[in-house]
């Protein structure tokens, strides 16, 4: 970690708690900051503030008081979550007060090698493949992944030396918080619609995901997905040479499929069927990190070995075990109707599906032809469980039942299977509505699994 002196002696106002709030305070401290954490949720009732108090910074909990302001703060750090409708962001922007999110802190006093992955599917997969990618063989060093992916940037960088590389997952709130941050390497893994309530519109969001080129020059690398027709527009707005990625085999691609084969320019990386994960998205997804790895220097032979050893990541299209010939497996993740749809199709065999969620204004139509294609019944559930009723029936599915929660589905998606089918949970919405993440959802929907079968999930 570099060591700067930027902070010290400054007033700055971490807002918003959870693990990327907690480790941006004790950084700051580390810095020599004077730190103040403020977090909505009362104290008795906020762990991470007692932790904060335990280590002798100051805490305000139980609201975002604006009043707090009068403090004379030089910067707030803000929870990547929390919207700039929040009155207490509103009122410092009219105070001219910078507000960055925790992972521009981070790259601040990054000393290591920068990779960023954003996208709307697959960051947290990408992400995880290539730091087993850059690990595998590594003689020095290390990769450690950090960000959205559920590590803090803050707490990563400050194991890291000149000889690693942080793989940061960044998502479009994380993105709309940066300024210096500047990563060698950036992968964009598709571009799709998702998060348009906090964005205020589909512009707003992409404008956030491209911010991870904003500071990138022509001696760094973005990966881009040229399947998608929008992105050769996008990519215009980059100074980074462009690496191209396509499982379509799009013309002028760097990493593409051919004859059955992950391919990196004219050579052969390894057989698509011997991708140790499902799916087509996982082609995808595979793609765009032996781009991102190759650009770093690895091997074809090290690609190669992660790629057919790779098990997948929790609740991301996660197998969690078979019982009675039928396979279940955890895709809470799919927060959105594209997740959902690369889910199913990476299936031969029939689905029984559960999906439900937060209703974000939409219906279900996209959904359709994937569900006639694949799914021979559902369990719906949430917000949104009449909506993916009227498209289950629009598909023609006739076994359409309800149930409580992605808990409550499994018992009844059991009942309605048969040997040789997959019981998939791909809820195609956020979890809100049920559930505080995706994360909790999943890990309930395997309990619920293992309960039912009375084994336990096969771990990686």
């Amino acid at each position: 970690m570099k060591q700067v002196t930027t902070y010290e002696n400054q007033k700055v106002l971490v807002l918003g708690l959870a693990k990327s709030g907690v480790n941006a305070a004790r950084l700051l401290k580390k810095l020599g900051a004077f730190v103040t954490a403020n977090d909505a949720k009362p104290f008795d009732e906020n762990p991470d503030a007692k932790e904060l108090v335990s280590d002798g910074i100051k805490v305000v909990t139980g609201s975002n008081p604006v009043s707090l302001l009068d403090e004379d703060f030089s910067l707030i750090v803000k929870n990547p979550g929390i919207p700039y409708s929040n009155p207490l962001i509103q009122a410092a922007q009219s105070r001219n007060i910078p507000i960055i999110t925790e992972v521009e802190l981070a790259a601040q006093v990054n000393d290591a090698e920068l990779i960023g992955v954003t996208g709307t599917n697959g960051k947290t997969t990408v992400t995880t493949m290539i730091t087993e990618m850059l690990n595998q063989d590594r003689p020095v060093g290390k990769a450690k992944f950090a960000g959205n992916i559920g590590v803090p940037a803050s707490q990563v960088v400050q194991t890291l030396t000149k000889d690693d590389v942080m793989v940061t997952e960044l998502s479009s709130f994380m993105l709309t918080g940066i300024k210096t941050l500047h990563p060698h390497i950036a992968v964009i893994t598709n571009m799709y619609t998702a998060h348009i309530d906090w964005h205020g519109s589909r512009e707003a969001y992409v404008a956030a995901k491209m911010r991870i080129t904003m500071n990138q020059t022509a001696d760094d690398f973005l990966v881009m997905n040229w399947d998608l027709p929008e992105q050769h527009e996008l990519a215009k707005q980059s100074k980074a040479q462009i690496i191209k990625v396509s499982r379509k085999g799009a013309t002028g691609a760097d990493a593409y499929v051919a004859d059955g084969q992950l391919m990196w320019r004219d050579e052969a990386i390894l057989p698509v069927d011997q991708i140790n994960v499902p799916g087509i998205q996982n082609v995808e997804n595979a793609l765009a990190a032996l781009a991102a790895a190759k650009v770093a220097g690895q091997s074809n032979a090290a690609i190669a070995t992660t790629l057919s050893h790779f098990n997948g990541v929790r609740h991301r299209l996660q197998y969690v075990l078979t019982y009675n010939d039928r396979k279940f497996y955890n895709d809470s993740k799919a927060t959105d109707i594209e997740a959902t749809q690369m889910a199913l199709r990476g299936f031969k065999q029939p689905v029984v599906l559960m999906a439900g969620g937060l209703d974000r204004g939409f219906t279900f139509d996209r959904l359709v032809d994937d569900l006639k294609a694949h799914v021979k019944a559902v369990v719906l559930f949430g917000q949104t469980k009449d909506l993916l009723a009227d498209a289950a029936k629009k598909a023609g599915i006739t076994e359409i039942h309800f149930a409580e929660d992605a808990v409550a589905a499994v018992p009844e998606a059991y009942k309605l299977s048969q040997p040789g089918d997959v019981v998939l949970l791909s809820p195609a919405n956020a979890s809100w509505d049920q559930f505080p993440s995706f994360e909790v959802r999943g890990d309930k929907f395997i309990k619920a699994v293992e309960q039912l079968s009375g084994e336990k999930e096969q771990q990686a």
